[in-house]
């Protein structure tokens, strides 16, 4: 946590990005919870297994609420997966095309950078669409400061008549009605644009508890201000961790309107549920306390932009910087082609063959509401994948269940007997996630 990543007859599929935070994002418009198969129900040898997904009355709820924030919103204001770690794996390259879950946006600006053909940005939320239409109108038309000034601190007084004079004519019908009616998310001098969408809504009211628990904030403005991890581990251990985990911080992240916001669905929480014997609670507290003791702050806009409201220059995603900035503009932009549908519905339309998938994880989601999807969505993938494509998705789950059993109907098959997995480089990869909230970070080659 997308957007709605893609899929889904729903959802638009993303369901769920991460789990803890902004995660990604997924129209859900027509979401309606009719009793389901689940892939996850059974073993690949007919036994009935436990099934965390199994929907109640109280699922169908969660599912309704989310299903009406996720097809009116803008869910993700700025991409909540590290590229910096997909980067490693995808060996981006100039003969690559890439279908890449739009999001944010932020990540496929920065794969862009590495120079392939195309990058095919689908999502089937036409919010998440029209913000990386707006960057793109703002790369081309806009100067490094200004550009900055918006998507970089998040504030430009004079943003409403640049979009009025430069930018708005260049968008699409949909984004410019979009963003004519929020505009003035640039141009609040006591806010920010990334406290605005769902994931900026907690990060706001985040911001807001922290002014009741001075001894917190303080402790987190200092955590901030480190440059060594010896000093960050001591600041996190003695001012920020015995404050951070109150009764109340631990009955919020276990309130499914809160994982809504941040793009969890339930099927998504009661995976981590079923996996964390502290819950969703423990599962957040956990991650978080790695992530603090072990990944520097100094270098992780991710957290740095929802506790600041804005990024600096030296912490901001590439595309932010002046170089990169001037490469993009440059013609590196031109590179990036939008969708608005969902991953199936993309690879039916589009013959050409794709050589690099980030699918984010929203497979998640599907896997309990839309399983047959799910399949079609593989058989597609397998069908316009290039003979060395390779294939990353995130889950909620270190072992997702879906994966194992997943048939493909047919002749096809198991799923894992197409793909060639990487658990060990994934493995090695995750600590370095910046990120640090998914379980789950899967790799995957075609098997030939």
């Amino acid at each position: 946590m997308q957007s709605n990543r893609h899929l889904c007859i729903a959802k638009g599929q993303r369901c769920c990005h991460n789990l803890a935070l902004p995660f990604r994002s997924y129209p859900a418009g027509r979401a309606r919870c009719r009793r389901r198969i689940s892939i996850a129900s059974f073993s690949p040898g007919g036994n009935a297994v436990p099934d965390p997904t199994r929907i109640t009355l109280a699922d169908r709820f969660d599912q309704a609420i989310f299903d009406a924030i996720y097809s009116r919103a803008l869910v993700y204001n700025t991409c909540w997966e590290d590229p910096s770690v997909d980067r490693q794996v995808l060996d981006i390259g100039p003969n690559d095309r890439m279908l890449v879950i739009t999001s944010a946006g932020c990540n496929v600006l920065d794969y862009a950078l590495l120079g392939p053909r195309h990058i095919h940005a689908v999502d089937a939320n036409p919010r998440q669409n029209a913000l990386l239409e707006l960057k793109l109108a703002g790369i081309r038309q806009l100067d490094y400061a200004d550009f900055f000034a918006a998507f970089g601190r998040g504030y430009h007084p004079g943003f409403s008549t640049l979009y009025r004079e430069r930018l708005r004519a260049t968008l699409s019908p949909f984004a410019r009605a979009f963003w004519d009616r929020r505009v003035g998310w640039f141009g609040n001098p006591r806010g920010s644009f990334y406290f605005h969408g769902l994931s900026g809504i907690v990060a706001r009211g985040f911001r807001s508890y922290l002014r009741f628990r001075p001894q917190l904030s303080a402790g987190i403005a200092e955590l901030f201000e480190t440059r060594s991890l010896d000093h960050q581990r001591q600041v996190y251990d003695h001012r920020v961790q015995p404050l951070i985990w109150s009764p109340a911080i631990n009955w919020t992240l276990s309130r499914q309107l809160t994982m809504s916001l941040l793009g969890v669905p339930h099927p998504q929480r009661k995976e981590v549920q079923y996996q964390h014997e502290r819950g969703v609670a423990g599962f957040v507290r956990d991650a978080i306390d790695t992530l603090f003791r072990q990944i520097p702050v100094w270098t992780n806009y991710f957290w740095a932009v929802y506790l600041h409201g804005h990024y600096t220059e030296s912490c901001c995603p590439e595309y932010l910087k002046p170089d990169n900035f001037a490469a993009l503009k440059g013609g590196l932009a031109d590179r990036i082609h939008l969708h608005t549908q969902t991953v199936s519905g993309f690879l039916s339309a589009h013959r050409e063959p794709i050589s690099k998938f980030v699918l984010l994880d929203h497979m998640d989601w599907m896997s309990s509401y839309h399983p047959r999807a799910l399949i079609e969505e593989w058989l597609l993938i397998l069908e316009r994948a290039r003979a060395d494509a390779r294939i990353i998705f995130r889950s909620a789950h270190a072992a997702p269940r879906w994966l194992e059993s997943l048939e493909l109907g047919g002749d096809q098959g198991r799923l894992v007997e197409r793909l060639t997995f990487y658990p060990e480089l994934a493995a090695a990869l995750q600590p370095l996630d910046r990120v640090h909230t998914y379980a789950g970070f899967h790799i995957a080659d075609l098997r030939t």
